[in-house]
């Protein structure tokens, strides 16, 4: 369950980046206008990064039954 949730995370990533390209290339758009479609992606992607590392993680450190997953522990941005 975790490798499909991994992949498809990717795909999103992968997703997000050639729409990001795509709007950095669009010669009729102004810089304003590519920043203000360009910020509500790179906030999904943030999150996405964040998402993927926890489950790369979990993957490789799943937790004990009944136990709490121990993301807290490893994550220095909370």
């Amino acid at each position: 369950m975790i490798d499909n949730s991994i992949r498809h995370i990717k795909n999103a990533i992968a997703d997000l980046d050639k729409e990001m390209e795509n709007i950095v290339m669009n010669l009729t758009l102004s810089l304003k206008e590519k920043d203000n479609l360009m910020l509500p992606i790179l906030l999904e992607k943030k999150v996405l990064k964040q998402t993927l590392e926890d489950l790369e993680y979990l993957k490789a450190n799943p937790p004990a039954p009944d136990q709490p997953c121990g993301i807290s522990k490893y994550r220095t941005d909370t």
